[in-house]
């Protein structure tokens, strides 16, 4: 307010006297409201001070693997991350049993011109439903008749872009189909190719590419034909021919996921993996090799039918494209309904023993070749596993549980074991090199929560904190108070890192189209948008923190500021190996807080020109982010003038405030030193 009406002033000067005076009142007439409204907010702020001991006695590495991501579905694959336009591509969603529900495929005609129908005529063993459609029309529409695939709530289809159909058809008399992308009710046409088919009793396969003449975010795929004839179809898949490294994941989620930084990737899911019942549990099996003869199967605890195209294989292949560890949590036998009893798990614990073979296994080994056959000869860097997910407690776990540890420990001895049982308050009653520590709980109780593992045991296994997020009412759809309490929590983690190894949000996607939705997501998308949550840019100031060092802090205050405020501090190098120390505040009550940094045993001074400050903070504690105002609640940064050991700053209301003092060499050491830091300095 004060700067534009300065501005204005400025833009006044070349006028008359008249009307500079006239500015001139008006600016001292702002200046006092300026610093009444200064006065009034200095009486509510609140004072606090933290103090750090950045001395190198004290100091501790964090581990290298503390921050990562948590896969979970909601459509967080198919229809999400797996870049596959085609929804149930294979008419296996319907059931094995025929005539079936061919959702979301729909027809292009009535019923006195065309015929569809499911039956069991596939060439694929596993995939054996495929599509029957009879043009019953000798004199059809001008555009045809035939099916139609609208995607997943539709295609996102793009000016200029490749799309690579592939698709399998057969026909007992020569069939003239055309395969177009269209706009949503089939009138604007973006892409076509015609494909002629021979009169041959064996199937083909079609492989073409479609270019986009024009965007269209709610596109559909549609086959049509006007000749008289019967025509089965099987496999149908669109895909766009650019994909993250080839590997068939959208570009921009992945970006994503890439800028956060993740030292690990945890998946397939939660409840994902049990599922409802056991036989609607992950298969890892049935999700590898060519993807036309995955079966795909129904994610019960979701409620929608995958087709697995993102399957074992694609997330080790993912977890190495982000560089991040793979956490393969696998099925211990049980679902939320049903169990395996102990003394039949064997034929379970014969089946992870086989996935870590190949994952890890040499490209001449039994399933190391199913591997190697896919384009991975080298073996995936499988170096954790979680037996089962939220089962501690069930009937057969312990037992289970016991049957997967000794096995894969006596095969695998360097593979880190995870447990489902919590042992942050009191020791495990089986063996493991981790636990896992969920918590999901109002953002009042999560930030208190920053001091939960300040009393846990120093020995025994350490916590994987595999879940955790603000949830319910006052998550919303991603608020800034949410964040602000898992910020709060996570400084309580960094500080604990001594004990806990790892940690990730719950869950990451969320297609926005989906009806039932998870409240705490981190990143939000559809067809052709995404945007971040606050809890995303929240964890783009902790993504340092993996291998970092943290350093001891303490606050204390004379109001109830001590009890609103978080923070931690550690050291970190960006990739030109500069030094920084990074103090991270949170602000969990709705007045500003004047608070006094004191830091001692700084090996480096501090260079104030390269010293930032980046704060998360929005007008409303419980704003979010959307497709129309992505960055709403984000991250700003700027360049931090008043920076050193001993500095007063001002952290907003509701706020999360970032500190990166930049670090140089003393220039008072040795000789030696003093002639390195010159000869860098020239």
């Amino acid at each position: 307010m004060v700067l534009t009406e300065l501005e204005f002033a400025k833009s006044k000067c070349m006028g008359s006297m008249e009307g500079l005076s006239r500015t001139v009142i008006h600016f001292l007439v702002l200046f006092c409201m300026v610093c009444k409204c200064l006065a009034s907010d200095l009486e509510a702020t609140q004072k606090a001070t933290l103090k750090i001991d950045a001395s190198p006695k004290l100091a501790r590495k964090i581990p290298d693997t503390l921050l990562g991501v948590f896969f979970e579905m909601g459509h967080g694959g198919a229809g999400g991350l797996w870049a596959e336009l085609v929804s149930n591509r294979g008419f296996e969603a319907g059931g094995p049993n025929t005539p079936s529900n061919i959702d979301p495929w729909l027809i292009i005609g009535d019923d006195s011109s065309i015929f569809v129908e499911t039956d069991h005529t596939s060439c694929f063993s596993k995939n054996i439903v495929a599509l029957r459609m009879e043009v019953l029309c000798n004199d059809c529409p001008a555009g045809g008749v035939g099916i139609y695939n609208p995607g997943f709530w539709g295609m996102n289809i793009e000016d200029g872009k490749t799309y690579n159909l592939v698709m399998y058809v057969k026909s007992p008399q020569k069939a003239n189909l055309t395969v177009s992308l269209t706009s949503s009710d089939g009138l604007q046409n973006l892409a076509s190719v015609v494909i002629l088919v021979a009169s041959k009793s064996n199937w083909i396969k079609v492989d073409k590419k479609l270019v986009a003449q024009g965007t269209d975010r709610t596109s559909r795929l549609q086959i049509t034909s006007k000749k008289k004839g019967v025509v089965w179809f099987d496999q149908v898949s669109l895909m766009p021919a650019d994909t993250y490294k080839g590997h068939g994941f959208r570009n921009e989620l992945v970006s994503m996921l890439l800028d956060l930084k993740p030292r690990f990737l945890r998946f397939p899911g939660g409840c994902f993996v049990q599922g409802g019942w056991l036989r609607n549990a992950f298969r890892w099996r049935e999700s590898i090799g060519p993807w036309e003869e995955r079966p795909g199967h129904f994610g019960d605890c979701w409620n929608y039918w995958t087709d697995d195209g993102l399957g074992y294989y694609e997330f080790l292949q993912l977890s190495e494209d982000l560089g991040a560890a793979p956490i393969w949590v696998f099925n211990s036998g049980l679902s939320y309904n049903d169990e395996v009893d102990t003394a039949a798990i064997a034929p379970f614990v014969k089946d992870v023993l086989d996935s870590l073979e190949f994952g890890r296994g040499s490209a001449n080994s039994s399933w190391g070749s199913v591997r190697a056959a896919m384009g991975h000869p080298e073996p995936f860097a499988i170096n954790y596993a979680a037996i089962g997910n939220e089962d501690c407690g069930k009937k057969y776990y312990n037992g289970n549980y016991l049957r997967f540890y000794n096995a894969i420990r006596e095969a695998y001895p360097d593979i880190q074991l995870i447990s489902n049982c919590d042992g942050s308050s009191g020791p495990l009653d089986h063996p493991a090199d981790l636990y896992d520590f969920h918590v999901y709980a109002d953002a009042k109780t999560l930030f208190s929560m920053k001091n939960t593992f300040d009393n846990t045991s120093r020995t025994g296994p350490k916590a994987f904190v595999s879940e955790y997020a603000v949830w319910k009412t006052d998550a919303g759809r991603g608020t800034l108070l949410a964040s602000l309490a898992e910020a709060a929590f996570l400084t309580g983690l960094e500080k604990n890192s001594d004990i806990v190894e790892m940690a990730c949000h719950a869950p990451l996607f969320v297609n926005d189209d989906i009806e039932k939705k998870w409240n705490p997501d981190v990143i939000v998308f559809n067809t052709w948008q995404h945007y971040g949550t606050p809890s995303y840019w929240m964890q783009m100031l902790f993504r340092e923190s993996s291998g970092a060092i943290i350093h001891p802090t303490t606050i204390s205050s004379s109001g109830s500021g001590n009890n609103s405020l978080a923070a931690s501090a550690i050291t970190w190098k960006d990739s030109d190996n500069s030094s920084f120390l990074r103090i991270k505040i949170v602000n969990f009550e709705p007045v500003a807080v004047q608070v006094t940094i004191s830091t001692t045993g700084l090996q480096a001074s501090i260079d104030v020109l390269r010293s930032t400050a980046t704060v998360l903070t929005s007008s409303n504690v419980m704003d979010e982010n959307s497709f129309s105002n992505p960055n709403k609640v984000a991250l700003v940064k700027s360049q931090l003038f008043d920076a050193g050991a001993h500095m007063q700053v001002t952290v907003a209301p509701h706020s999360f405030t970032c500190f990166d003092l930049a670090l140089a060499p003393s220039k008072l050491v040795t000789l030696a030193g003093r002639y390195e830091y010159l000869m860098s300095e020239l």
